[in-house]
């Protein structure tokens, strides 16, 4: 599961045009109804040609994550959803039945998160998530958390040492994001699905602010949510690079591949 930089990248010579930057794809699912109409074989072309060197997948089951991971196991990071059908999106943290669903696949793959997952609130201390927070800990994993910023904390008031990557930067306004990633050092967000933070690949001066500030912080993302969305996978990867060459080069690598990177690499992984 070592991610692989392309052999272009690092044999250039100082900063690279953003045209040319890698992208780790921090927010992909490959869901059963994917499977079909878009086999393992064409999945993994559609990153490859957007220039994704790494992506994180999850999926609902996690039969998806699994054949795309034997497609292409340089590529592809897996996550544990504790979905096993898109129904159970809401339902899953008041069903008793999902933790042994995680237990049995935490015994049979490797992972590097648990999620991505829906939480709200005070749902953040039901005892399935409680259950699922213990697991991740236990097994040195990442919480991929689709939630507000009340279940975020809640979740770092059940584990201090939790790693939490927070997918769509909780659809959070800048201000809010500061607050949150200045009190959590171990908080990253994915900018799956937002679109604010640039135009025209001008940054707005907020964001970019906050990416200054905050240059390891942040990744991006696409979400799969439905099969179409893989069809976009390429021009969000050119779109992404246009506003990030708006940013100062080492800025601009750490959002699109390094940060990803690094944060994955040091999630403890069982041999």
């Amino acid at each position: 599961m070592r991610l692989l930089l392309t052999v272009a990248w690092l044999v250039v010579a100082g900063p690279a045009p953003a045209a040319g930057l890698p992208i780790f794809d921090a927010h992909i699912h490959y869901s059963h109804d994917a499977w079909d109409t878009l086999p393992p074989a064409e999945a993994v072309a559609l990153l490859r040609k957007a220039g994704v060197v790494g992506a994180l997948v999850s999926s609902s089951s996690d039969e998806g994550t699994q054949r795309l991971h034997q497609a292409a196991p340089d590529l592809v990071v897996p996550a544990l959803r504790p979905y096993r059908a898109r129904g159970e999106l809401a339902s899953w943290v008041r069903d008793d039945t999902v933790v042994p669903y995680l237990e049995e696949r935490l015994a049979r793959y490797r992972y590097v998160a648990i999620g991505e997952f829906h939480v709200y609130g005070e749902d953040a201390d039901l005892p399935v998530v409680r259950r699922a927070v213990a697991l991740a800990r236990r097994h040195g994993l990442l919480l991929h958390v689709h939630g507000d910023a009340d279940a975020v904390e809640r979740l770092f008031r059940q584990d201090a040492a939790a790693r939490i990557l927070w997918a769509h930067a909780g659809f959070e306004r800048p201000d809010r994001l500061r607050e949150m990633l200045a009190r959590h050092p171990k908080l990253w967000c994915d900018l799956a699905v937002r679109s604010e933070q640039a135009s025209g690949g001008t940054v707005d001066p907020e964001w970019r602010r906050l990416f200054l500030d905050f240059p390891d912080r942040f990744m991006l993302g696409t979400d799969t949510f439905t099969p179409e969305r893989w069809h976009y996978v390429p021009e969000h990867a050119s779109w992404s690079r246009q506003w990030l060459g708006d940013l100062p080069p080492a800025v601009a690598e750490r959002i699109a591949f390094k940060n990803a990177e690094a944060l994955f690499a040091r999630v403890p992984r069982r041999p």
